[in-house]
């Protein structure tokens, strides 16, 4: 049975509370949680070629972090903003990106790390759009859903509904109230996750640095992924 800690954060580019674009204070939040996998919500910068909010060199001179291989240029850390950035040592044995309908550009990627399919997405503002989106990640899942992990900003603000199209395959873990850091009292991101997926703690990380770092607190699970029968 393999034992992961998954952390997922909406880092606005890097761009905090003060206005600042510091992406080395980014690093310092994931540096605090120590997860074993992280999934980003807008790790690229939206203009041009999308360049990454954090530069590459950044995160492999300061963490033990290696971004799968995602990126469709040389300079993004992800695709639609959604990055996946795995612990050095651990075994990356498939990407995927999976095109989203909505009304503004979306997209959900997938890492098969350690035999776990990790999903990263940030979900449409529209709840009409966001039950289209999920409909879609779980058909691209197919029977991999069992043992998949979906993590990110869902933007759904509602704690009893919204998440129907999930409802039968997955079971939702919202950690806490994460968004805004300022005054958290929206519970926006979150993990579905599927029956070979035990999540046995969860929780959102509250230090110093990310109070301020981003308009997100991140989030963090521990799970336990059990094997196929």
């Amino acid at each position: 049975m393999t034992e992961l800690t998954l952390a997922s954060y909406n880092i606005r580019k890097a761009v905090g509370l003060d206005w600042k674009r510091d992406p080395a204070r980014i690093l310092s939040v994931l540096t605090e949680i120590d997860a074993d996998i992280v999934v980003l919500q807008e790790a690229d910068k939206r203009l041009g070629a999308r360049p990454s909010a954090i530069p590459h060199f950044l995160i492999e001179q300061e963490t033990d972090y290696v971004p799968a291989d995602l990126a469709r240029n040389k300079v993004s850390l992800g695709w639609h903003g959604n990055a996946i950035l795995v612990r050095r040592g651990l075994r990356v044995e498939d990407t995927r990106h999976f095109t989203l309908p909505g009304l503004e550009p979306r997209g959900a990627v997938m890492a098969r790390i350690e035999g776990l399919s990790v999903v990263g997405t940030h979900l449409g503002l529209l709840r009409s759009w966001r039950r289209r989106q999920m409909q879609q990640i779980r058909q691209h899942l197919g029977e991999a859903a069992s043992g998949a992990l979906i993590a990110g900003d869902f933007n759904e603000w509602s704690d009893t509904t919204g998440y129907e199209p999930w409802a039968r395959d997955f079971t939702l873990v919202t950690p806490g109230p994460s968004f805004h850091a300022a005054r958290p009292v929206a519970a926006l991101d979150g993990i579905a996750h599927g029956a070979r997926v035990a999540v046995t703690e969860a929780g959102v990380h509250r230090g110093s640095h990310a109070r301020v770092a981003s308009d997100h607190l991140p989030i963090w699970v521990r799970l336990k992924l059990k094997t196929e029968d």
